[in-house]
């Protein structure tokens, strides 16, 4: 039988309270492994226990997992990588020192390098403190390695070999040959420019030590997943559920199954026992029911945090507490065509929204079709940026690369592409029959107005549509139209994230969204989408001119 790291049957497994993780490939290194880490102390507990006196056995169904995959015969390890993904406070940071202390002591490799990369400084500092004390706290290990405090590193005295924490960039991990890697919250490597580059090069050394390893050990973002993080944990989901086939890779995914999440139940308090493995070892169930009901109690941005970080609950939406009201229904409403084709298929009448367009700004543009059978309003939408908004906007960075990625933000790659694709777009509308009107905001698109007249499109159909205020019935009818479930959209994460971002502003008797509110995070596509409503608001005529007549 062909050797598998998936586990297609994982939210039974969790359920049934059975282990996720595989067994070990190699039962004697397994156990010789386990008896070093079961030794070691975790001195910031009471009483200073050992590993083997207070860990869940999920710990050392780990544990036996990687040290497992070592084939000593062949000084190679079957495994090589390995994706835990687990609430906050089941000691991950603790665990990780033992694991590397582990693999240190048992290393045979002369002078070889193992190092914990963090994301901060602080994180490193979370990650080496249990390190230095296990040693100093046990008088074994303290003549056997030789502990520097400051620079974060543990050496082995006889071979040389060295433990390392470091807050990673580009200048610690260069030319790494590192035989272990142990990577420390992932998810905010996730938010970083160059992450995904800098942690190639701190595992490159797996190429040249065939012995080697990485660990991926996170908490779930406190924001929709991004950059290095969202394409690591899709590959992990990925290989979990067989769809990648990849024996080298190890998936441990503390998460809750689908048909939970589907029916809300993951957002019940005594669900959380379900993801948190460590239980009543590390994780007080008194304080996790405590803080649940704090959360739940505080509100929706409180309680969506709250689940995120100690039930691995991942944010598709940011729901903050002042928040757009549409906000609430627009992942329901995540149902409609995928593409502008489907559109164009199904609709009678299309109105286009147009805003943005700055060298730091997104250049946004939605679709709203009225379909013919069911009258609903079927929303696409697509955004276009310079390049340079990369540098200028270097934490969003990971992000714009994801939607790039998705299809639905194209990186131009000089100004005026954007217009050019924009003016096509419109076209292809415009030559169906069933362009309505564009709705943009008066300031700043002379350039878009120009070409769309050399394209032909009528100047007639091209609507100045006052912002502030006076777009505050456009925006109510929107989330009217959510609510009602009138108004579906594709479904695009870019979306999402700019109706995440939007920040309302109560004004008199209006209310106010705006670029200012919400700062350095966009909405362009969204103010896009309000353009669009304000037209199809106005019930457009579904007459089509095809050809000079007039079809009915």
């Amino acid at each position: 039988m062909e050797r598998t790291t998936a586990c297609p049957d994982w939210a039974e497994r969790l359920t049934s309270g059975r282990s996720i993780i595989p067994p070990p490939i190699f039962a004697s290194e397994a156990e010789r492994a386990l008896a070093i880490f079961k030794e070691l102390k975790i001195v910031d507990a009471p009483g200073s226990p050992t590993f083997g006196d207070s860990c869940a056995q999920w710990v050392f169904d780990l544990v036996a997992s990687i040290f497992g995959a070592y084939d000593e015969s062949s000084g190679r390890r079957l495994i090589t990588e390995w994706f835990v993904l687990i609430p906050k406070k089941n000691s991950k940071s603790t665990i990780a020192a033992g694991i590397m202390m582990t693999a240190l002591i048992m290393n045979w490799r002369q002078s070889a390098e193992f190092a914990i990369l963090a994301p901060t400084v602080e994180v490193a500092n979370n990650a080496f403190a249990p390190s230095r004390d296990m040693v100093q706290k046990d008088d074994d290990l303290e003549a056997l390695m030789h502990v520097q405090t400051h620079i974060k590193s543990i050496t082995h005295r006889e071979s040389n070999a060295t433990l390392k924490v470091v807050a990673a960039d580009s200048n610690t991990v260069g030319g790494k040959k590192s035989v272990g890697t142990l990577i420390d919250e992932l998810w905010l490597f996730g938010k970083q420019s160059g992450a995904e580059n800098m942690l190639r090069e701190a595992i490159g050394g797996l190429a040249s030590r065939p012995e080697g390893f990485v660990i991926y050990l996170t908490t779930q973002s406190d924001d929709p997943p991004a950059g290095v993080f969202r394409q690591k944990l899709q590959y992990a989901r990925d290989v979990r559920d067989g769809k990648i086939i990849d024996p080298g890779f190890v998936p441990v995914i503390f998460e809750h199954p689908p048909e939970m999440v589907a029916s809300k139940a993951h957002l019940l308090a005594e669900n959380l026992a379900l993801v948190n493995p460590n239980l009543d070892y590390s994780v007080d169930r008194a304080f996790l029911e405590r803080e649940f009901k704090k959360a739940k109690e505080s509100g929706d941005e409180s309680f969506i945090g709250f689940m995120a970080k100690h039930g691995n609950v991942e944010i598709g939406l940011a729901l903050r507490s002042d928040r757009w009201a549409g906000a609430e229904f627009w992942e329901d409403a995540g149902t409609g065509p995928k593409t502008l084709d489907e559109i164009i298929e199904r609709s009678d009448v299309i109105d286009v929204g147009l805003d943005g367009g700055g060298l730091d700004d997104l250049f946004g543009l939605a679709v709203i079709g009225r379909d013919k059978e069911s009258r609903k309003w079927l929303s696409w939408s697509k955004a276009w940026a310079h390049p340079s908004v990369l540098e200028r906007r270097k934490s969003e960075a990971p992000r714009f690369n994801d939607f790039a990625a998705d299809g639905d933000l194209t990186l131009v790659k000089r100004i005026g592409d954007d217009v050019e694709e924009i003016v096509s777009i419109i076209s292809q509308i415009e030559a169906s029959g069933l362009l309505d009107k564009i709705g943009c905001d008066p300031a700043g698109i002379g350039g878009v107005l120009e070409a769309l007249a050399d394209a032909g499109i009528p100047e007639e159909k091209i609507i100045g549509v006052s912002q502030g205020w006076r777009l505050g019935g456009a925006i109510k009818t929107a989330e009217r139209k959510l609510a009602e479930g009138v108004l579906i959209h594709s479904g695009c994460r870019l979306m999402a994230w700019c109706v995440g971002n939007a920040k309302v502003e109560p004004r008199a008797n209006s209310i106010l969204i705006t670029k200012q509110a919400s700062g350095f995070a966009k909405i362009d596509p969204l103010m896009a989408l309000f353009n669009a409503v304000s037209l199809m608001s106005l019930n457009p005529d579904n007459n089509r001119i095809i050809q000079g007549y007039v079809i009915l």
